[in-house]
């Protein structure tokens, strides 16, 4: 591994991101629509928050299965909205 970006440079977490996902290519289209997602969550966040709420937001979304989110009804959505 290079160099650290600078902003890699405060926690595990930052490090373990940076290291294995930041600039890596992604093919796999379940993975780059939970990346998606993830950034709409970040708006207005840093970051540092998303990545350590990252387990979370894959459990509460089940996997970020698409074909699994497709088939959600307002009982889901619902218990999104009451997930802390």
């Amino acid at each position: 591994m290079g160099e650290r970006c600078a902003w890699a440079n405060s926690e595990e977490i930052y490090f373990d991101y940076h290291d294995t996902d930041w600039g890596v290519p992604e093919w796999d289209s379940r993975a780059l629509w939970e990346k998606l997602i993830l950034d709409g969550f970040q708006a207005g966040l840093s970051w540092l928050t998303i990545l350590k709420k990252r387990e979370n937001f894959r459990e509460a979304f089940q996997g970020f299965d698409p074909n699994v989110i497709a088939e959600w009804g307002e009982s889901d959505v619902l218990r999104l909205l009451d997930n802390a």
